[in-house]
């Protein structure tokens, strides 16, 4: 008697909702043409508002919550959070020197803590599900930033979370060149990700095997989702990619692609959301 394949599931997620118009225009059209299931949206950037509308119109996209404590606004002006933001309210663009202060410096934990509420705030100031949470640059597994996190996990009402681990022997099957930069990103990122599932275990927060996108920096076309798709380890995976009308057009085309699409129905992968796990 032959045995079935075993089942392989999918969340293709796009960061950076709220950020522009394109890039809100480019989700909503990956999830109604193409195979995109959620997104992650920045609560403090200028196309919030109209990422929230087109949400509440496609209900079946699961939209979860792009923390941002780099390259980005703050949601709490800059004498509540002292030492986080400038004058203008934004967040250092620096992603190492940000890492450091916010490690090293204690001073700086309250702000982060602060700001950090007032950001789950305003998502839940928009009535949509919390699909998930994540980071802008991953940065929700950063030591402070994930303890702060897990200390008040229940009081933000975390339930899924991205933990990103890209496996670096699948993906250079699934995609050549850049070894530097991969190679970089395994390094720091593999690490934060095994000392970070203890704790999600303990608190019961669901997350997904592997994580596909973070070695390929804005690269997620269509070759490399063809080559990936029946290399996808068996059980819950994540796809991300910043597919925009504009600046990354090649990542919205691949997840409008006919030729994935059809791929991932000849292979029976199933796309599913985080609230789905």
């Amino acid at each position: 008697m032959a045995l079935s394949p075993p089942s392989r599931r999918l969340i293709v997620n796009a960061d950076d909702f709220g950020r522009s118009a394109s890039i809100n225009q480019a989700v909503i059209r990956a999830h109604r043409e193409g195979i995109l299931t959620t997104a992650s949206l920045m609560v403090n950037e200028p196309a919030c508002e109209e990422a929230v509308a087109l949400a509440r119109e496609n209900p079946t996209l699961g939209v979860g919550l792009h923390l941002t404590l780099l390259c980005g606004q703050a949601a709490l002006p800059p004498d509540q959070i002292p030492g986080l933001v400038n004058a203008r309210g934004e967040f250092p663009t620096n992603p190492a020197g940000a890492g450091f202060r916010y490690f090293f410096l204690r001073r700086l934990r309250e702000p982060l803590r602060r700001e950090l509420h007032a950001q789950f705030q305003k998502f839940r100031a928009t009535g949509l599900p919390l699909d998930h949470v994540n980071g802008h640059l991953h940065l929700h597994l950063h030591p402070t930033v994930f303890g702060i996190l897990m200390a008040d996990a229940g009081e933000l009402g975390i339930k899924r979370l991205r933990l990103t681990v890209d496996p670096l022997r699948l993906n250079l099957r699934a995609a050549s060149g850049h070894l530097a930069y991969r190679a970089l990103h395994v390094a720091i990122f593999h690490p934060l990700s095994a000392r970070a599932r203890p704790a999600l275990a303990q608190r019961g927060i669901r997350h997904t095997q592997a994580v596909f996108g973070l070695l390929q920096n804005a690269r997620v076309d269509e070759a490399y989702v063809t080559r990936l798709l029946p290399l996808l380890p068996a059980g819950d995976s994540e796809l991300y990619s910043h597919p925009s009308l504009d600046e990354f057009k090649n990542e919205f085309d691949a997840l409008i692609s006919p030729v994935v699409r059809e791929q991932v129905k000849q292979l029976g992968i199933k796309l599913i959301r985080y609230q789905d796990l």
